[in-house]
């Protein structure tokens, strides 16, 4: 069974909404309104385009935004908790570690670590299939 477009588009802009405010407080009443649905219509349909329920889906770009905030310096782990929106630092550090097995701070210290290598040894980032088509081209 296909879903309408005009069904789809008011789903796609309540996803688009999620996107826009992961660091607030989201509630599924306040998603499913962007896409004038039913909370439980809403989170039958968004689970069913995106085969996720909206709360993974919010939980997962929240994860994604912390990894690049931690990948870079300045904020701490608390406060990169707070900016993409959990509200503890225990339930944050917890399912990032779920998700990405390694906590928060183990995984700000590897970036920053890939990204000191990186700036000093720029070429073991590149793979060697490029760099050999490159040799001798100077």
């Amino acid at each position: 069974m296909s879903i309408d477009a005009d069904i789809y588009k008011r789903v796609v802009a309540a996803k688009m909404y999620i996107d826009d405010n992961l660091h607030e407080p989201i509630k599924l009443e306040q998603v499913s309104q962007q896409a004038c649905f039913s909370p439980f219509h809403f989170h039958k349909l968004f689970t069913r385009i995106y085969k996720k329920t909206p709360h993974e889906y919010l939980t997962q770009v929240r994860i994604e935004a912390a990894k690049k905030m931690l990948g870079q310096q300045g904020a701490s782990v608390s406060q990169v908790c707070m900016n993409v929106g959990f509200e503890s630092l225990g339930s944050f550090s917890t399912m990032f570690k779920k998700k990405n097995g390694v906590s928060p701070q183990v995984y700000r210290n590897s970036a920053l670590e890939r990204r000191k290598a990186a700036d000093e040894q720029p070429e073991i980032f590149i793979p060697h299939c490029v760099l050999s088509r490159y040799e001798g081209t100077e």
